[in-house]
């Protein structure tokens, strides 16, 4: 499914439960523009704070997942498969050349991931 910006959306539809999650994003992590990464949050990672403000129109997928954990509804295992963006100030739907040139590794990591999601190895250990 795609979210867009609407984080609320996705944050009500991965309370509907699930044993596994993949979310495809960018992720600004110091790589070159168009870089991969597979990533795997901690369930224990923090849940939303007492009287913290969260603005339910612009939740990124982490705040998602802190919001989900504070009402006690974890998804099972999540990935994040996530590229490296060359900027992501400016609005619009066009993507960069970096990050276009990396769409179908980016698909081919999310159909491992999901293959593996279907098997047991993900769950063991």
């Amino acid at each position: 499914m795609d979210f867009g910006t609407g984080g609320l959306d996705f944050a009500y539809e991965v309370m509907r439960g699930y044993d596994a999650l993949v979310i495809v994003d960018v992720s600004r992590q110091g790589g070159e523009p168009g870089t991969l990464y597979v990533m795997e949050p901690d369930e224990v990672e923090g849940g939303i704070e007492d009287g913290e403000v969260i603005n339910p129109h612009g939740m990124d997928p982490k705040t998602v997942l802190r919001f989900v954990k504070s009402v006690g509804d974890w998804p099972g295992k999540v990935v994040i498969v996530a590229c490296e963006p060359t900027t992501v100030e400016e609005m619009g739907m066009e993507l960069s050349e970096d990050v276009a040139a990396a769409v179908e590794r980016a698909v081919d990591s999310v159909l491992e991931q999901i293959a593996e999601l279907q098997s047991n190895k993900a769950y063991e250990g």
